[in-house]
């Protein structure tokens, strides 16, 4: 049998099969998204928040071209995906100093997915030549299609490398890199290249976008809005990936949170993390640091908001690193409290940040004290211990609880 012409039958099981697998994309692109993100070679992906979203679309979008593909011509030989996708794939990995190696993860997902189209093969026949010949079709077309991609993303990722390596902006993230990393970099060199001083305050950032697609344009007018609530006139920007900017800012000032939230909603794609202010060199690494833990702990906890500083999660972050232990503390602490309303959980929280003052708690919350009161009442009757005996552990178990929520 020629791969190149199956037979009718095997067409219309491909065709039948790959239909199937787009009415329930889930159930074979989660199980790769968990397996590629997973493997030890990925680590490095794994532990950037962009890089593993980025893997993600790569992954989906790899599996819905071969699908679709075999439902509009089922058993032909699917070409490449060079999507934007893909290409944005190979920019992030060569942006974040990665080779070829890291292509290792598509061959990990087509092992992943061979196993849901087997699966799903069996579904649709059990007569054994009809089986055989769809699988060593299936097995051939989906090997060369991802033999295909890789080859197309590695050549990206090439043409990438030399596009970098000729322009100020690679010396600029090289230089940048070296600093985080504690390299004996002397300070005059970094701030000749990054014309950046070192010496005072810094305030760091990741600015980053949910759409894959939007523009670096959007990612800079985001940075420009952070500047300016910081009372700062000027910035260092590198281009962390495809949809990823890093900003240092010589202020200590926190942003004016109102100006900047008012900024980023003609934005609404665009999300900002802003780290601790710091000072010196050290203080450009810890500010950087600061700001990609915000980073990690929003894409853990899937927040959407569109601003989010250290001082907002820095409790959270601390007590959720250990995410099962995390769960049972919120558990054991609140008890029927964590599944009341998100009303009482905030009048609670509000009245401990207030210091166990419920006239400005109400204040704050913009009812009145009696409110307050009965709301306190209640959350008593729904805690396993009473709030004034407990009132620190329920205050940072409701603080963990408020950002899993969001």
């Amino acid at each position: 049998m020629s791969w190149d012409d199956p037979s009718a039958r095997t067409r219309e099981l491909m065709r039948q099969a790959a239909e199937l697998a787009l009415a329930a994309p889930d159930a074979w692109v989660v199980p790769v998204h968990e397996a590629t993100l997973s493997a030890r070679p990925i680590a490095a992906i794994a532990a950037d928040p962009a890089l593993a979203d980025a893997l993600r679309r790569a992954n989906f979008d790899n599996l819905l071209a071969w699908a679709s593909a075999n439902v509009r011509a089922p058993g032909d030989r699917v070409p490449p995906n060079v999507s934007t996708v893909q290409l944005d794939v190979a920019r992030d990995l060569v942006r974040r100093g990665l080779d070829e190696a890291a292509l290792d993860a598509y061959r990990t997902g087509q092992n992943v997915a061979w196993q849901s189209w087997m699966q799903i093969c069996f579904g649709l026949t059990r007569e054994v030549d009809e089986l055989e010949e769809l699988l060593v079709v299936s097995a051939a077309s989906i090997s060369t299609f991802v033999d295909g991609t890789i080859a197309a993303v590695a050549s990206r990722m090439d043409a990438e490398r030399d596009e970098l390596t000729r322009g100020s902006q690679a010396e600029r993230r090289d230089l940048v890199s070296l600093l985080l990393e504690g390299a004996p970099v002397s300070r005059s060199r970094a701030e000749a290249v990054l014309a950046h001083r070192l010496d005072g305050d810094h305030t760091a950032a990741v600015v980053w976008a949910t759409d894959p697609d939007a523009d670096l344009g959007r990612l800079e007018r985001a940075a420009e809005a952070l500047m300016r609530a910081c009372g700062a006139r000027q910035r260092l920007t590198v281009v962390a990936a495809a949809s990823t900017i890093w900003v240092w800012l010589p202020s200590s000032a926190p942003p004016d949170r109102a100006a900047l939230e008012a900024a980023l909603r003609r934005t609404p794609e665009v999300r900002v993390a802003v780290g601790g202010p710091a000072r010196d060199v050290e203080g450009f690494r810890r500010s950087h640091r600061d700001a990609v833990e915000v980073r990690r702990l929003v894409a853990r906890l899937g927040a959407d908001d569109q601003l989010v500083t250290f001082d907002d999660v820095q409790l959270a972050a601390l007590v959720t690193r250990d995410e099962a232990r995390a769960e049972e503390f919120v558990r054991t602490v609140l008890g029927d409290l964590a599944e009341a309303s998100a009303e009482l959980q905030e009048t609670v929280r509000t009245y401990l940040a207030s210091l166990g003052n419920a006239s400005t708690a109400a204040a704050r919350l913009f009812t009145h004290r009696n409110t307050v009161l009965r709301r306190l009442a209640r959350a008593d009757e729904l805690l396993p211990r009473p709030l004034a005996d407990d009132a620190l552990r329920v205050g940072v178990a409701l603080e963990v609880l408020r950002w899993q929520a969001v």
